[in-house]
């Protein structure tokens, strides 16, 4: 049986997505964009193995994600810094404006991390022996 495909672009299948698995870097916050309309700001740290000269280096990189969901911003609110966090966003790469200081964030390409959805694999380490055993 042949299969055929289409030339015309389907815009309702594309898509940017990225997964990450890592910590809350702090507790979620509620924030308000220049137009008064809610959203939830949080931070997830991924940690990765680097190969340098001397050997590896473990590096980390914090992801900046915004929640403008409201059903979502009640629950993100409730975790907690350290959670970890398997956590699904849509990804968009803004370019430049041209008209702004490339020292400000406009001025420079900008990931755009919008949250579509999280799940909480650990709570929280209580203490410091807690995080040292994992």
């Amino acid at each position: 049986m042949a299969q055929s495909f289409s030339t015309t672009a389907s815009r309702s299948a594309d898509m940017a997505k990225l997964l990450l698995i890592g910590r809350l870097g702090k507790d979620p916050e509620l924030r308000y964009t220049k137009t008064n309309k809610e959203y939830v700001a949080y931070t997830v740290a991924t940690s990765n193995n680097t190969p340098t000269t001397e050997g590896v280096q473990p590096t980390t990189t914090w992801h900046h994600v915004l929640s403008f969901n409201p059903s979502s911003n009640n629950y993100l609110r409730t975790l907690k810094r350290g959670s970890l966090v398997y956590a699904e966003a849509n990804f968009e790469l803004r370019q430049p404006d041209p008209n702004a200081d490339p020292d400000s964030p406009e001025g420079q390409r900008q990931i755009f991390l919008r949250h579509e959805s999280i799940r909480v694999l650990r709570q929280p380490p209580k203490d410091k022996e807690d995080i040292d055993s994992e």
